[in-house]
């Protein structure tokens, strides 16, 4: 019995673990609910606990370009402290909060490229088993696609989405990383700017939405970035084509 629970506390004969989300996408500061399913090994086992891993799929400049890692930004520790019999089959249903900055993965039911999972890690007699990764979809939040969608009435295009491995300076950030979606110019900002890149970084009370440009040189020097941030209400009703044109305006004429 003891060299069977050695086997098992190394994944020979252990007990096996399968999560599984709850159907639809999940919103920032929202409930992600689900269901874990273990199977018993061959043998009972003490299950120290079983932990839930958040992973993003983050970008990292360095001195020779670019890279991209997994970065594990939140853990819930769901279960533990049971004994799991030999072969019983048990579930462990959850609900955990997201943060309120997990970026956005959909928009429309349409994916933006960014890659998020969750890890289910299974701690057994003092050894950890990381398990796959599950794809964690994750749609924005009321403020966050009026924003879009009057940036996209106004006639940005969608470029692409990446998260950005660093911090924005003067803001309330709490992750180690951000989001950044990246706009083709609106036709009449074309002459101004070569791309404009949305952040959203939300909390409790509202939500700031950082935007920069990449600006177009003038004939007498090249061209330099500017960035401005505003700050939303989560139920905020505005007329959101009008009031995001005006941060665009004064984007561009910032010096």
């Amino acid at each position: 019995m003891v060299f069977k629970r050695l086997l098992g506390s190394l994944g020979v004969g252990g007990p096996t673990v399968d999560t599984v989300l709850e159907q639809g996408a999940a919103l920032p500061g929202g409930p992600l609910s689900g269901q874990i399913h273990l199977k018993g090994g061959s043998a009972d086992f003490d299950i120290d606990h079983i932990t839930l891993e958040l992973i993003a799929r983050v970008e990292v400049e360095h001195e020779d370009g670019e890279s991209e890692g997994g970065i594990a930004f939140e853990r819930f520790t769901v279960a533990g402290n049971f004994r799991l019999a030999e072969g019983e089959e048990r579930t462990v249903p959850f609900t955990v909060t997201l943060p309120w900055e997990t970026p956005v993965t959909e928009l429309y039911g349409q994916p933006l490229g960014v890659v998020l999972g969750v890890r289910t890690e299974l701690a057994v007699a003092g050894a950890k088993d990381k398990g796959d990764l599950d794809p964690l979809t994750v749609g924005p939040l009321p403020a966050q696609e009026a924003v879009l969608e009057a940036l996209g009435q106004l006639g940005f295009g969608f470029k692409s989405a990446d998260l950005e491995y660093g911090r924005i300076h003067g803001t309330g950030q709490t992750l180690p990383f951000y989001q950044e979606i990246e706009l083709t110019p609106a036709p009449q900002y074309a002459h101004a700017a070569t791309e404009i890149e949305v952040t959203f970084l939300a909390h409790p009370g509202g939500m700031e939405v950082v935007l920069e440009a990449d600006k177009r040189g003038g004939p007498f020097g090249g061209g330099h970035d500017a960035l401005t941030r505003f700050t939303v209400g989560h139920q905020d009703v505005r007329d959101w084509n009008t009031e995001v044109d005006g941060w665009v305006r004064q984007l561009l004429e910032h010096r």
